[in-house]
């Protein structure tokens, strides 16, 4: 089977269940922006995270492709798939997780700016493309999104943080605190 098929030549992409729509479309900037997440999530982990990071991230992984699927496929299809979708349950495994991550942390007492250990920084960037994907998922503009799938994105890159400041933590490197710019005295 050959991977190029030519079919999108034209500016569009066939979604699940037979539709074509403009690959500029809200749903495919929504399913792109998930694909993307998923390879940022992928950098992170190549980078080399503790056990708890590994562990969720690589269930997370599934979940995004799971998630990019049902965006890929024609509204109200979504049974078609064949495959469980994401649910409650889900974004309650990453609340676990998220509390988990925070066992051990010191309390937060101001604003922490991506940073740290390269670890971290690069679940910072998941995070960002995390809140960028949750954006994306409420632009869909040809039917209501479903609550589960925006909940498990915000839940998500809360974890994503959480787990940064997780690996700057064990590994012996300071969050990176947001001060307040300070007025010039020449002003």
């Amino acid at each position: 089977m050959k991977i190029y098929t030519k079919t999108g030549d034209d500016g569009s992409t066939g979604l699940y269940g037979g539709a074509r729509v403009k690959k500029a479309s809200p749903r495919v900037e929504a399913y792109g922006t998930v694909d993307e997440l998923n390879a940022f999530v992928g950098l992170a982990r190549a980078a080399g995270l503790g056990a708890l990071g590994e562990s969720i991230l690589a269930e997370v992984q599934v979940d995004l492709f799971t998630l990019g699927a049902e965006l890929a496929c024609v509204a109200g299809k979504e049974a078609s798939l064949g495959m469980p979708l994401l649910g409650d349950q889900d974004a309650q495994r990453l609340e676990r997780a998220i509390d988990a991550s925070e066992e051990g942390l010191p309390q937060l007492k101001t604003f922490v700016l991506p940073g740290g250990s390269p670890q971290a920084c690069h679940l910072h960037l998941a995070r960002t493309v995390c809140r960028r994907a949750e954006r994306s998922v409420l632009a869909i503009d040809d039917a209501e999104p479903r609550r589960d799938v925006v909940i498990y994105l915000n839940r998500l890159s809360d974890l994503l943080f959480t787990l940064a400041r997780r690996e700057n933590h064990d590994r012996g490197v300071a969050d990176v605190p947001w001060t307040a710019r300070r007025q010039s005295r020449s002003e």
